[in-house]
């Protein structure tokens, strides 16, 4: 079944457009430690924009 989206997926991170990096180690508390890095071309969203624009009516 095909669901709406507002866009296509995004072509460099093909939808996963936030992943956890762990610096490899725990802090005092023994919570893991990571950041979240958001892909660059989506800014985290995971879609691309549509290329086609909403037509306009120009009246003068």
């Amino acid at each position: 079944m095909k669901q709406n989206t507002p866009g296509e997926l995004c072509p460099n991170c093909d939808g996963h457009a936030s992943v956890a990096i762990t610096f490899g180690g725990r802090d005092h508390n023994g919570h893991l430690r990571t950041i979240t890095a958001h892909c660059f071309t989506c800014h985290g969203t995971g879609t691309r924009r549509l290329t086609h624009r909403p037509h306009r009516t120009v009246t003068a």
